[in-house]
């Protein structure tokens, strides 16, 4: 726990919303939760637990719960922002006459916002021009950070007032914080990589070997870099835990939300029955038409996405998809370079 206090907001109940406001309150800082739902507040203030989204997991009673933005932001010295891409422009308009002078902003949602293919900070930079902005991304799933497993995660900001902070207030025995300067580049990875979960998911649901699963965590990670170089990200962010690391966790584990649905697909299933049934949001579902249209706009060769677009959307078979890129002209195993 650091020596000073500071008054935390977190916005979005759901898994990592709650995570997060749940070591904010085991580190001594007052913190409120803001979630739509009457009733999960009532039962994060009562029973101390979200059952919904992390079940099993008991919450510090600390930890306050509030379906009223305004109160959850009064006075507030940092907000983290972990609403869903959809909602983070509508929350962002309603909470920029609700700060205070100096707030930071910390955006965690990895999604893209369809229109002009912006990242959630960008968005946030739009609602709120002045806000002190930072990103934070990394190999972080809720359930596991909830449970108190170790866990690190990079806090990105151009202000270093902004990321010392961020680790001041999370820094605990079991989460490490560490500090970057590239945000676009930090946020990219986490948008890209929930598409190539779900490839992953469906290779696991076709029973490949070590061999087949390395080449495409390899290949998925030459892809993200390729398009993030393209626009104007630095590709040894890729390199780090908001890349590689984030990249193999959310490739590998049932915990997470994209990959489970590829291996529901895998299996055969519908997509929108499979979305329907997990009952939370699968980002990558989203970040897959997006980056299709935008690696098509700047002319960036992107073979497992395309791939895996044409499955969900062009409903082309999983064997036409892989016999084509396997029969695809051989290129370089690394082809960006560093600038």
């Amino acid at each position: 726990m650091s020596e000073k206090l500071y008054r935390v907001a977190v916005l979005g109940g759901g898994s990592f919303g709650t995570a997060i406001a749940n070591i904010v309150a085991d580190n001594g800082h007052p913190v409120h939760l803001w979630l739509r739902s009457e009733e999960r507040a009532l039962e994060i203030n009562e029973k101390h637990e979200n059952e919904a989204y992390l079940p099993g997991i008991a919450l510090n009673p600390a930890l306050r719960a509030t379906t009223d933005l305004a109160t959850a932001v009064e006075s507030a010295d940092i907000v983290f922002v972990a609403v869903p891409s959809k909602s983070c422009r509508e929350v962002c308009r309603t909470l920029a006459g609700l700060l205070s002078d100096n707030c930071i902003l910390v955006s965690t949602t990895k999604g893209i916002e369809a229109d002009g293919f912006k990242l959630m900070s960008q968005v946030i930079h739009e609602e709120i021009p002045n806000a002190r902005l930072g990103v934070m991304s990394g190999p972080n799933l809720a359930k596991e950070l909830a449970d108190r497993q170790i866990t690190a995660t990079v806090i990105a900001s151009q202000d270093t007032e902004v990321t010392e902070a961020i680790q001041t207030l999370l820094q605990c025995s079991y989460f490490r914080v560490y500090a970057g300067e590239d945000t676009y580049g930090l946020e990219l990875c986490g948008a890209l990589k929930n598409v190539y979960a779900i490839c992953s998911g469906i290779a696991a649901a076709m029973g490949v070997g070590s061999n087949t699963q390395g080449v495409l965590l390899t290949r998925s990670l030459a892809e993200m870099c390729r398009f993030a170089v393209n626009k104007g990200a630095d590709p040894m962010t890729f390199m780090g835990l908001a890349g590689v690391g984030d990249l193999f966790v959310t490739c590998t584990s049932p915990l997470s939300r994209n990959y489970r649905v590829g291996f529901a697909l895998g299996q055969g299933k519908d997509l929108n029955a499979v979305v329907a049934e997990l009952g939370q949001v699968a980002e990558g579902v989203n970040t897959l038409r997006l980056l299709k249209d935008q690696a098509e706009q700047l002319g960036v060769y992107m073979p497992l996405a395309s791939g895996l677009y044409d499955i969900i959307y062009n409903e082309k078979s999983l064997d036409d998809v892989v016999a084509n890129m396997m029969s695809a002209d051989q290129t370089r195993d690394v082809d960006f370079s560093l600038r």
